[in-house]
């Protein structure tokens, strides 16, 4: 569930800082003249830039997922009645759902874990592991299955890509402002190198602080989409999927710490506050009291 999240950050980071590299070194980004700082030419610079990287990187989003993940898709006439059970599920969810028909996929992997990815309704992507399928009983694959439609359903991955293109304007609109004053109380007139590694440095480090924005806003998706996965496949279900995740925490690749927040399971503690899921306890519970 969490390596859409995951897929389009990591894009989205790599659109961005490579146009602004690729404007710096044109010299595109003509917001500094001699009357010093045009902030609304900068405003207005880091608002196209900011929204496109995040428009292009949802452009990208399936064919990335497919190329980083192995995803195998299937038709429903594979032949094999896990897979095509699987088509077939995805089918009747999408139509309960009236969204068009997503792909389905399957792709090779020992950890438990689904996602759903795509510029659009009409242009999804729903895929799980091989290792979800093995571990998860067929009531229990339906319940996480009706969570990733509702995903696409409520048009997360357009929300998203709105969020992070504020936040990538505001990103780049304050690590050039915090960069310009260095400069200036510097009084440095051929420190343009040095004013162009402070902006790649201050890109990062707010980068990071606006992904505590962009976690805190997928985990209220997740939320959302529980519900939505209730009505879909029927609350017990969904609660079934949600429980048989909890107990198959072992399953879930945590081998690296960039990538282990970002999965099925939220972390406790302060990582918390970087995580796009919420501990699937606090899950649960939440859609114990759903109605």
């Amino acid at each position: 569930m969490g390596k859409r999240i995951f897929l389009f950050l990591l894009t989205n980071l790599a659109v961005v800082v490579t146009l602004s590299i690729v404007l710096s070194l044109l010299g595109v980004d003509r917001y500094v003249g001699p009357g010093g700082l045009d902030i609304q030419a900068l405003a207005l610079f880091c608002f196209v830039w900011g929204m496109g990287g995040a428009f292009i990187s949802l452009q990208m989003s399936r064919w990335i997922a497919k190329r980083a993940t192995g995803v195998r898709l299937v038709d429903g006439k594979t032949g094999r009645a896990e897979l095509d059970w699987l088509h077939t599920t995805v089918t009747r969810l999408t139509q309960q759902a009236n969204l068009p028909m997503p792909e389905v996929g399957v792709y090779e992997s020992p950890e438990v874990n689904a996602f759903a990815t795509g510029p659009s309704k009409s242009r999804s992507l729903v895929a799980v592991s091989s290792g979800l399928l093995r571990a998860m009983r067929q009531q229990e694959v339906e319940g996480v299955l009706a969570h990733e439609v509702a995903h696409i359903g409520n048009g997360d991955m357009v929300t998203m890509t709105l969020l992070q293109g504020v936040i990538n304007a505001f990103v780049m609109f304050f690590a050039r402002l915090i960069a310009f004053a260095i400069s200036r109380s510097n009084d440095s007139r051929s420190g343009h190198g040095t004013n162009f590694m402070a902006v790649m440095v201050l890109q990062i480090v707010l980068g990071i602080l606006g992904s505590l924005v962009t976690a805190w806003f997928s985990r209220q998706r997740e939320f959302r989409a529980d519900r939505g996965g209730a009505t879909l496949a029927g609350r017990e279900r969904m609660l079934a999927a949600l429980r048989q995740l909890a107990s198959s925490r072992e399953l879930v690749d945590t081998q690296h710490p960039a990538l282990a927040t970002l999965k099925i399971n939220g972390t406790r503690g302060w990582m918390v506050f970087f995580s796009t899921h919420p501990p699937l306890e606090a899950r649960i519970a939440a859609l114990e009291r759903f109605a």
